[in-house]
């Protein structure tokens, strides 16, 4: 499924709570042919400008909420279905965010649906300037 743009290039931002950026964010399509609610997203991995991203620093926004991805092992209400293209918000945990200028990132999706008797990868990478 790893074919079409996966990331909102315009999307990527640092991300500041009460005046302290506490982070970093970005949109994020699923890469599966449909639809499906969060439970069966089993990681989101990250590695930003080489460096690996801790699966418990990363959050999900889909419909307005946020989870973490523990969290959404759990979320099967319909409410909470990732569309097929349609981007969902990713963001990560890290102190002072990103520098001004270019960075890379290497991301991988990690579905298990229930009918398939493996787990479904996709990777995807992309440069990006904050």
């Amino acid at each position: 499924m790893a074919g079409r743009p996966i990331y909102n290039p315009a999307s990527f931002k640092n991300v500041s709570v009460d005046g302290n950026v506490i982070g970093f964010s970005f949109e994020f399509k699923a890469q599966y042919y449909r639809s499906f609610t969060l439970s069966i997203l089993r990681d989101i991995q990250l590695k930003v400008d080489g460096e690996d991203v801790k699966r418990e620093d990363i959050c999900i926004t889909v419909n307005g909420d946020t989870f973490t991805l523990e969290e959404c092992r759990t979320v099967v209400d319909p409410e909470y279905r990732w569309e097929f293209g349609e981007y969902a918000t990713v963001t990560v945990k890290k102190e002072g965010g990103l520098s001004k200028g270019e960075h890379t990132i290497e991301g991988k999706q990690i579905i298990a649906p229930s009918y398939m008797p493996f787990q479904i990868e996709a990777p995807c990478n992309i440069t990006f300037t904050i």
